[in-house]
């Protein structure tokens, strides 16, 4: 009696140890445009990330001039402070900022030509950047769009 009970134990758990179905975990948003945009030491997911390909984010941002207009009160830390002729210079934690766009260090006077239509993603890294050429307070890394992807996201 006690092997027959003993089989049907191990049999039940054998047949579910195999039966169970194994699904992959979904990616989030910010995941899938890390993955599309970002190499090296931008790679990192510890970020703000605004998506611009989304039209909500995208319309909010339509009246700025300057896109670290549109990113000041929406990352925590964050001030943006002007110099001289309107230059805008960007703090994160009271510490000057790095500005890449798609990953090469820009001048902060380039913000203001750069038009907010052509943003894919913005990624703001808080804390010392691994980059020497990164602010000490972090890096604010913007994404233009790539040609072709204005039709493959409406399609998706």
């Amino acid at each position: 009696m006690k092997k027959v009970f003993l089989f049907i134990i191990i049999s039940t758990f054998s047949i579910s140890a195999f039966s169970q179905i194994r699904i992959a975990p979904q990616k989030s948003r910010e995941e899938i445009l890390n993955e599309t945009y970002c190499t090296g030491l931008f790679a990192t997911l510890h970020a703000d990330y605004f998506d611009f390909l989304d039209d909500r984010v995208s319309n909010s941002a339509m009246g700025y001039l300057n896109v670290l207009d549109w990113l000041q009160g929406r990352v925590a830390g964050l001030q943006i402070y002007k110099a001289k002729y309107h230059t805008r210079i960007p703090f994160l934690r009271n510490q000057r900022a790095g500005v890449f766009v798609d990953e090469i260090r820009v001048d902060y006077e380039f913000l203001s030509m750069l038009p907010v239509t052509d943003i894919a993603m913005i990624k703001v890294i808080k804390g010392p950047f691994g980059n020497p050429l990164g602010g000490p307070g972090g890096t604010i890394a913007i994404y233009t769009i790539r040609g072709g992807e204005e039709e493959e996201f409406e399609a998706e």
